[in-house]
């Protein structure tokens, strides 16, 4: 697990601990490991959430196009830690406050899913009115999970959305594709 990082390449663009308007500005980095998921120590560079298993790594906002892409990695668990409540009081909030209403989610790193109530997903929709939230490249057992709690009627995935070569893209062409294939679906 420690050996997982979030994405780097994108730094050149964006750095979360250097917007103001971040909920993870002024953030200082080290290399010491401190934050564990089931006493697994994880990269210091995944930002806590205050969540026991869930993680996150914001890897770019546009404040003008009003979008975000966001790494998870972790266990997203609503069942015992209710993880969306903490991904929407610690980041979503404070995005959503700054005009973002387009999410990307990227779940690649997301090893574990145990859905719960949907209170969170519905105020995070009503949240961004003519928003979307789109969830890129997670597991297919995932997805089948997220489709058994009817997140579908929240979040866009599957399907096309599985874009493994995301990371040989630049932010604002990947939110492009994205942004295409959610208004095909949303048509």
């Amino acid at each position: 697990m420690h050996e997982i990082e979030p994405t780097y390449h994108w730094q050149k663009y964006y750095q979360a601990e250097k917007d103001a308007k971040s909920p993870f500005y002024g953030r200082n980095y080290g290399n010491e490991y401190q934050n564990t998921i089931y006493g697994y120590y994880i990269d210091p560079f995944w930002d806590d959430i205050d969540s026991e298993t869930l993680y996150c790594k914001i890897l770019i906002v546009d404040y003008l196009e009003h979008y975000a892409i966001i790494e998870l990695f972790g266990e997203w668990n609503d069942t015992l830690h209710n993880d969306i409540m903490f991904l929407k009081r610690s980041v979503i909030d404070k995005l959503v406050k700054n005009g973002i209403n387009q999410f990307i989610l990227i779940g690649e790193n997301i090893f574990q899913f145990h859905g719960g109530e949907n209170d969170y997903y519905e105020e995070w929709m009503d949240d961004i009115e003519d928003g979307w939230i789109a969830a890129v490249s997670f597991r297919e057992f995932i997805l089948e999970e997220f489709s058994r709690f009817h997140l579908d009627s929240y979040i866009n995935f599957g399907g096309t959305l599985q874009i493994e070569n995301w990371r040989t893209m630049k932010p604002h062409l990947f939110y492009e594709l994205v942004k295409g294939l959610i208004l095909r679906r949303l048509t």
